[in-house]
């Protein structure tokens, strides 16, 4: 057998739970990875001053707009090469990879450009004000430079999740994850022959680490060997694979932007209530992503799940996947918050030792622990979605979650007096404070598992992205009318492989 068909997980045949955790558990290890990094980043930037701590806090909310971005693109190339994958057409699959790269190049560079030339601006929108201001402009600067590496390393994982490999990934991650590390306390605290950086020190560690995980990737897909393979003739633009990506991608990203552009509103909702919260929300939602990683990395093997057995005709399986997936993340979840909310002074003294933001941060847990396991559940039955193609659904689930269920209830609860832009109204609030922000989370998120459920069980996702292009029983390279007999480089006739769990 081939080495890039023993690196596949086929989960279009065999008992779901253990090949679901076989494709699984490699995302969540390399998404827990990330966190882990970013909670290392926080942990060392705690050790020069509550500011920069507020500052990190204050642009996590735009660097994750930034991710997501990324996360949106190549959602796009997962129910793409899952779909070809299942459906045996391999040389499809990686003319989609090539595309992948040239579109997120294009768009990585795009955004970095426009957010460097616009940094100020989006720093006061954010209402970042003195030191934080600063400390939070000396980080910013350097992560924009490091987006095209970022959404580079996002294409490389989504084409080989797509295939079924997410192992390679994640080992990758770990060395990263290592890198960034090591680098964070000779950066930030300046050991060493290095000068002390602050937050700007945190920003050039990601960058180090971005850098040498994208290299490495980008080095695999030209090798091949690992389930796809990036072809350097591909790389010339091919409009009808672009516009494929671009159709099933822009909700993708419009999700993703949606979803930060929230974060970002709940940020500077929480600004106005002082330094304390502004930390205390920052460490939260440190803390609160370690349930997004494990429910975003089940979501994306639940994505590649579902887009083989649509691929494969057999949609009723891929419901199967969903719900099997749907129910092991919640019940992880429901478990981590319940060591949060018995010892939460200890999980958020492990960042910071300000009695105030401890204090805020223990009350934040509270509130929002409990319902970590609905915006797990949504996570999951949203990756379904996507990897039926069907991201539009997604899309609106983020939408409504987050604009509808989450963000008028923290309004309405958190301030006494609302005015409404460009008139002379005001609605009167409940004016409870900041614990009316962390409420509102907890609401959005039991919300929009419900909505997410009820949408699920409707059916109106089985039918696929691929069918005009290609289906199980298509010649390779149809595709655009192009008929291609030469056999694959990876070891064998294109299409028509059987893909196994690896060794």
């Amino acid at each position: 057998m081939p080495e890039s068909e023993r690196k596949r997980v086929d989960m279009t045949t065999g008992t779901i739970a253990p090949k679901l955790l076989v494709l699984a558990y490699p995302l969540v290890l390399g998404n827990l990875l990330q966190t882990f990094y970013n909670l290392a980043d926080m942990f060392w930037v705690g050790r020069v001053s509550p500011d920069a701590v507020g500052a990190v806090s204050l642009m996590f909310p735009l660097t994750w707009m930034f991710v997501s971005t990324a996360m949106g693109i190549t959602a796009a190339t997962i129910a793409l090469v899952s779909q070809y994958v299942g459906a045996g057409d391999d040389r499809q699959a990686d003319r989609v990879v090539a595309q992948t790269i040239l579109l997120t190049i294009a768009v990585s560079v795009t955004l970095a450009a426009l957010g460097w030339t616009f940094r100020y601006e989006l720093l006061s929108t954010m209402g970042a004000e003195g030191q934080v201001f600063v400390d939070a402009l000396d980080y910013i600067e350097v992560i924009f430079f490091a987006l095209p590496l970022t959404f580079l390393f996002f294409a490389f994982r989504a084409s080989l999740q797509g295939a079924g490999d997410t192992k390679t990934a994640m080992w990758l991650m770990l060395g990263s994850a290592g890198l960034n590390v090591v680098l964070d306390p000779f950066l930030i605290l300046g050991w060493g022959p290095f000068p002390a950086m602050g937050t700007r020190g945190a920003a050039w560690a990601t960058f180090a680490a971005r850098a040498f995980v994208t290299a490495a990737g980008v080095g695999i897909l030209l090798r091949g060997g690992f389930g796809v393979k990036l072809h350097p003739r591909g790389l010339v633009p091919d409009p009808a694979i672009l516009k494929k990506l671009v159709d099933v991608g822009y909700p993708a990203t419009i999700d993703g932007w949606a979803r930060s552009f929230a974060a970002v509103a709940m940020a500077s909702f929480v600004t106005p209530f002082g330094t304390a919260a502004i930390a205390a929300y920052g460490i939260g939602v440190r803390l609160m992503s370690v349930s997004w990683s494990v429910a975003g990395a089940v979501g994306q093997a639940t994505s590649t799940g579902v887009g083989q057995n649509i691929g494969a005709n057999t949609a009723d399986r891929a419901a199967r996947v969903t719900w099997v997936a749907t129910a092991a993340t919640m019940g992880f979840l429901f478990a981590a918050a319940a060591v949060c909310v018995a010892f939460p002074r200890f999980m958020m003294g492990i960042f910071v030792d300000d009695p105030e933001v401890i204090e805020e941060g223990v009350t934040f847990l509270y509130y929002i622990a409990p319902f970590w396991a609905f915006f797990g559940g949504t996570m999951v039955i949203q990756g379904a979605f996507r990897g039926a193609g069907q991201t539009k659904v997604a899309m609106a689930l983020s939408f409504l979650s987050r604009w509808v269920f989450r963000i008028p209830v923290a309004l309405g609860l958190a301030f006494s007096t609302l005015a409404i832009p460009g008139t002379a109204i005001a609605v009167e609030g409940l004016g409870i404070g900041v614990v009316g922000i962390w409420a509102a989370f907890s609401v959005g998120a039991f919300a929009s598992f419900v909505l997410a459920v009820f949408w699920f069980r409707l059916g109106r996702w089985t039918e696929g992205v691929i069918e005009d292009d290609a289906g199980p029983g298509a010649e390779v390279g149809e595709v655009e009318g192009e008929v291609d007999t030469v056999d694959d480089e990876r070891g064998g006739p294109v299409g028509g492989s059987e893909f196994d769990v690896e060794d």
